[in-house]
């Protein structure tokens, strides 16, 4: 486990007290503007169909290009700042914090699109966020009974719980400026080497976004034949 790892986890337990305006509303908020288009983008079913058309209708070759797009967005943290304050509007979230919830919560959208789930369903929703905390943190999850299961159990369950709703959330909520104050004590240990310090600073995000990336590409199996 790297050192940015070590320091999101242990800070985990601490974001409601360090930062109460990170809420499960702000979480909301971010995954449906996401799915409905903000600023500079286009709703992520709609982005999602363009690279889908791209790549000539092969659906694994569209999840590939909707994730590399979305590394990339998050990888130029000017950007990631910018887009940042637009989901934040009147609340004090710290744009890298929003910015990166926007972009994961769109590229995840997509590939849910691009698999046949219904981005207004409430489950399927829940799943995109289940999505966005990771591999080792949904096991860890399901080895506490806290869910049900992993994000394509949660897509295709029947009902649905707002206590779960509420619950993954918080989590994303948590997880989300866990992994940014990670990073900046990560870039802060690396400046000491100005050339790694740069490398750091421009990199974590996009390699972050990408593993959430590849988790959701495996997790949300093809619901539909297109």
């Amino acid at each position: 486990m790297g050192l940015k790892d070590t320091v999101s986890r242990q800070l985990a337990p601490h974001v409601p007290r360090l930062a109460p305006e990170l809420t499960t509303t702000f979480v909301r908020e971010a995954l449906s503007r996401a799915i409905a288009g903000v600023g500079p983008f286009p709703p992520a079913a709609k982005a999602a169909e363009k690279q889908l058309a791209e790549q000539h209708g092969d659906v694994d070759r569209g999840i590939h290009e909707v994730i590399e797009n979305h590394v990339r967005y998050a990888g130029a943290q000017g950007f990631v700042t910018n887009i940042g304050g637009l989901v934040t509007a009147a609340v004090a979230i710290p744009t890298n914090v929003s910015g990166l919830a926007l972009i994961e919560c769109r590229m995840v959208a997509g590939i849910a699109h691009l698999r046949g789930y219904d981005l207004d369903h409430p489950n399927v929703r829940d799943a995109i966020l289940l999505c966005m905390l990771g591999e080792d943190t949904v096991g860890d999850l399901l080895k506490k009974r806290k869910i049900p299961g992993t994000p394509h159990t949660l897509a295709t369950l029947p009902d649905y719980d707002p206590e779960l709703d509420r619950l993954i959330s918080g989590e994303v909520a948590s997880n989300l400026l866990a992994k940014v104050a990670g990073k900046r004590v990560a870039v802060a240990v690396a400046r000491r080497t100005p050339v790694v310090g740069g490398l750091v600073g421009a990199g974590a995000d996009g390699f972050t976004t990408w593993r959430v990336g590849r988790y959701a590409d495996r997790e949300l199996l093809p619901r539909a034949q297109r």
